[in-house]
């Protein structure tokens, strides 16, 4: 019999090349009351894993679970670990088989049921823990799509329960980002400027394999002093050593000059497992200028440093906060202003081609459908702005999609797109292109709830130049303050300049000589997504990776400025009947 393994071989999960993933997931599998295929004794059962890539959306098996003999309720040690990536929509497929031999094909084994989700929906659902129940569908085996079924498989009765799968993610400790916050002085370092006592600054490089050194951190210059007391400061444990505790880390200390020509005091080594022993002895360093040691016989030192204070403590992730219960609201808002084109012509941003969804729906569904997974109730706010409403004509900038000023509230993706099309029958194109409207009214609900329970980004589709420019960098700059994120994407043709000023990326937005908290803006423009070949799925991919990429970081920028921490996690609940006490795995 075969040694249980814990993990399953870990393969690219990534379809878009170049891609650095967030972090890593471990998924645990588990199934409760599965059909019963064994005559004599109760199913071995087996689940196999199968992720797709973005552009052939071919499935591809990624690993395997081990076999758990005789049991209906099987909890399996072997794990799955994947790359995470929030701003992609990971699909997952789970197949659970009943094992009749040691033969690695399944084909000679009963097909049990599947189940089809995200890596997005798994870590999204309560305490990230997702149960659903297997089903019989199309399903992929070796190189062939079986529709239904065949006979050997079918172990599928209309109307009968084939029972469930229980999916549960747990970040990786070893992708966890430790930080080191540190403090240092230094005594009696040489004077190096003729008119005054020195004006010293220290720089910090990690070691590399290779014997090189990389900068890692510089600090601030205390002027005109031979007996400097830096400020504290932080930096990932990853960072300053790699996660090789004792690697050396070398700290030079210079000279400020105006000029950029900086006097080298003299530098010492160290490495992170000392510095774990905090202040004391073993943390006070010789200051060595091996020049100045060359040249003068009775060289002792150009100083000395001293190690004041050190800490570390686990930077909370953003699957730790989602893990915690926090939810993502989702909001909608589309331009409906005249210069996107007659909706009924051809030529129009708004056109409804019945063979291929318009730049409008595209993008939508693009963010939508990652975002969506991170939203319990599935239900979003859809607006639209610089539009005619029936029946007075009265031009509006925040308007329900869906008609009803009450409930803006559509049901999933496939809700604002209906609701979204709709829009077009009944609303008149108009004018002018005003963003600060939708801007202020998710922000009047982020500001409702500030407590981590929530965080909310606001998608708006537009394709024309902003004509309340003032007043969005208003709004901006207000909603900074508040759990919310903001994606601009730009569709047509029209030049985008003050979408990027609004992006700030290079200079962060201001309104009335206050600055933005935080930057919370992110736009692209369509056209720089569609893909020659015609490829809408792998432009859909691309567009939602860019946009959403800084989303993670954007959530914990504000429950760090808040001190907010994650929710304790919910305890697991139990399902169904519990395995047995000593079942029997092996690997197939």
């Amino acid at each position: 019999m075969d040694k249980v393994e814990a993990t399953a071989t870990v393969r690219d999960f990534d379809p878009i090349s170049g891609s650095v993933p967030a972090t890593k997931v471990e998924i645990t599998v588990s199934c409760r009351n599965l059909l019963d295929r064994d005559t004599f004794s109760k199913s071995d059962p087996l689940v196999v894993l199968y992720t797709q890539g973005v552009e052939c959306k071919q499935w591809r098996e990624f690993g395997r679970t081990e076999v758990i003999d005789n049991t209906l309720n099987p909890d399996f040690v072997r794990k799955f670990i994947l790359d995470y990536f929030f701003e992609e929509k990971q699909n997952l497929r789970f197949d659970v088989y009943d094992i009749d031999s040691k033969s690695p094909d399944l084909a000679k084994h009963d097909f049990l049921g599947q189940v089809h989700c995200t890596l997005g929906e798994i870590v999204g659902s309560p305490a990230s823990r997702l149960e659903k129940s297997l089903g019989f569908g199309s399903f992929f085996l070796g190189p062939h799509l079986f529709t239904p079924p065949p006979p050997r498989l079918s172990g599928g009765i209309p109307g009968k329960k084939c029972g469930t799968i229980v999916l549960s993610a747990e970040e990786l400790i070893i992708c966890r980002q430790d930080c080191a916050t540190m403090q240092f002085c230094a005594n009696k370092l040489d004077k190096k400027d003729f008119f005054g006592k020195s004006d010293p600054f220290m720089v910090f490089y990690r070691s590399n394999e290779d014997g090189t050194f990389t900068i890692c951190h510089k600090t601030e210059v205390v002027k005109n002093t031979l007996n400097p007391v830096w400020q504290a400061f932080s930096i990932p444990v990853r960072a300053l050593c790699n996660g090789d505790y004792e690697r050396t880390i070398k700290a030079e200390i210079y000279d400020w000059d105006r000029d950029g020509s900086h006097d080298f005091i003299g530098e010492f080594t160290t490495s992170y497992k000392e510095l774990c022993r905090g202040q004391g002895q073993s943390n006070v360093y010789e200051v060595m200028n091996a020049k100045k040691k060359l040249k003068k016989k009775r060289y002792i030192n150009s100083g000395t440093v001293s190690l004041l204070s050190f800490s570390v403590e686990s930077e909370h992730t953003f699957l730790d906060y989602i893990k915690g219960g926090t939810q993502i609201h989702f909001t909608v808002a589309i331009d409906f202003t005249a210069s996107n084109g007659n909706p009924s012509q051809s030529t129009s941003l708004h056109y409804m081609n019945p063979y291929q969804m318009n730049a409008y729906a595209m993008a939508l569904k693009a963010v939508g459908e990652i975002i969506q997974d991170y939203d319990s109730d599935k239900m979003f706010p859809a607006l639209g702005f610089g539009a005619k409403l029936p029946p007075d004509g009265r031009v509006s900038h925040e308007f329900p999609l869906n008609g009803n000023t009450e409930n803006p509230y559509c049901n999933g993706m496939e809700g604002i797109l209906e609701a979204y099309h709709q829009s077009l029958k009944t609303v008149q194109l108009y004018g002018p292109t005003n963003f600060s409207p939708v801007v202020n009214h998710v922000a009047r609900y982020a500001a409702a709830v500030q407590d981590g329970s929530q965080y909310f980004v606001l998608l708006i589709i537009t394709d024309g130049v902003i004509s309340d420019m003032a007043q969005t960098k208003e709004a901006i700059v207000n909603a900074a303050k508040l759990p919310m994120s903001i994606i601009i994407v730009g569709v047509g043709q029209a030049e985008f300049d003050a979408m990027v000023e609004l992006d700030g990326d290079d200079i962060r937005i201001s309104s009335r000589g206050k600055m933005a908290e935080r930057d919370i803006v992110q736009f692209v423009p369509f056209r720089d997504y569609m893909d020659r070949t015609g490829n809408h799925v792998l432009s859909m991919a691309r567009l939602a990776k860019d946009v959403l990429a800084e989303i993670p970081d954007q959530l914990i920028s504000y429950m760090k400025s808040r001190a907010i921490k994650p929710s304790p996690v919910p305890p697991a609940y139990s399902t169904g009947t519990q395995p047995p006490s000593n079942p029997v795995h092996y690997y197939i």
